[in-house]
């Protein structure tokens, strides 16, 4: 059950990336294929989070360190430049136009999601 409900919240938070970052844009001919459409880029988001993040964390320790955690935002944007491309790949309707749209894209889904989780609690 937390696993969707984690899904569901990325889903929602990647939404509203869609409506307020211009250049981060998700389609669908209907609103349930839109729907099914953030669900899979919420999955395919939390899966390359899951894997790759804490290697690059290892392997960049320093950057962390020498930029207070800074580094963090742009190793954030560079996981949802890849998520879109594996998207595309997969034919999916979501589309990131370049490192800033993904850089202000995955800050928004961050705090949102972040929000949504002080909400919904997750057992």
């Amino acid at each position: 059950m937390g696993f969707l409900i984690r899904l569901v919240t990325s889903a929602v938070a990647l939404w509203v990336a869609t409506l307020v970052v211009p250049g981060v844009d998700v389609g669908g001919r209907s609103g349930t294929g839109t729907v099914l459409t953030l669900l899979a880029v919420a999955l395919i988001f939390g899966v390359v989070n899951a894997v790759l993040k804490p290697v690059i964390q290892v392997v960049g320790c320093v950057f962390y360190l020498l930029t207070l955690g800074l580094f963090a935002l742009v190793v954030n944007a560079l996981l949802f430049l890849l998520t879109d491309w594996i998207a595309r790949h997969l034919d999916l309707p979501f589309r990131v136009e370049g490192f800033w749209p993904a850089f202000w894209g995955a800050l928004v889904v961050a705090v949102v999601t972040w929000l949504i989780s002080i909400a919904v609690r997750d057992r």
